[in-house]
């Protein structure tokens, strides 16, 4: 299937090429991206588009000197909310109805159920919650670039804090989660042609 072939594809890049990801290639990614499924429809998260070359290199120091977050393509910051309850609910209220129709009285119970729902969470818990939202965007990203033959590399191995201030997130009420560069491999990443290591289907799927 294309679909499994685009996976045994994929891998980790360890370096990229100068190539750049054409835009109407990058907009379609990042459009897949905003498609991704999250709890209860909120995605509490913003994906941030790091193009500018001077601030991925300040990066660096904060990505243990991997330097594929300076040379790749450009770089995908997914940012988590950092403040969850009722405005993240009644924002996505009136974004619902707007794209239905419905009007909003009509969605207040619904609406009150979500704001009971993150209510009975601790903040350190919806934020934590917030987190697993993006990673599931990161996932659904990794898929599609792969489908488009685009090469990614998601990382956690960075220094969160140090993103969030010389990117300006803390402001915006966002704090870093997971970064993946984009772009396409070089050849001769070491990477490049190694055999893919996974578990057989036998070992990861039970059933009951």
């Amino acid at each position: 299937m294309e679909f499994l072939s685009a996976l045994e594809w994929r891998y980790a890049v360890k370096q990229f090429s100068q190539q750049m990801v054409p835009e109407a290639q990058l907009q379609t990614l990042l459009q897949a991206a905003t498609l991704s499924p999250s709890a209860y429809g909120l995605q509490p998260y913003r994906l941030i588009l790091v193009r500018s070359k001077l601030l991925r290199e300040q990066l660096v120091p904060h990505s243990y000197g991997q330097d594929k977050v300076a040379n790749s393509s450009h770089l995908l910051v997914f940012a988590a909310q950092t403040n969850i309850g009722d405005e993240t609910v009644e924002r996505y209220i009136a974004r619902h109805s707007e794209v239905t129709g419905t009007p909003i009285a009509d969605l207040q119970r619904y609406g009150d159920h979500l704001k009971s729902a993150l209510a009975s969470k601790t903040p350190a818990q919806r934020q934590e919650w917030a987190h697993q939202q993006a990673y599931i965007a990161l996932g659904n990203l990794l898929t599609c670039a792969a489908q488009m033959r685009i090469d990614t590399c998601p990382m956690s191995g960075i220094d969160a804090q140090q993103y969030d201030r010389i990117l300006g997130l803390t402001k915006r009420g966002l704090t870093t989660t997971v970064i993946c560069p984009i772009g396409y491999r070089h050849q001769e990443d070491s990477q490049c042609q190694a055999a893919k290591v996974r578990f057989d289907y036998a070992e990861m799927v039970d059933s009951v």
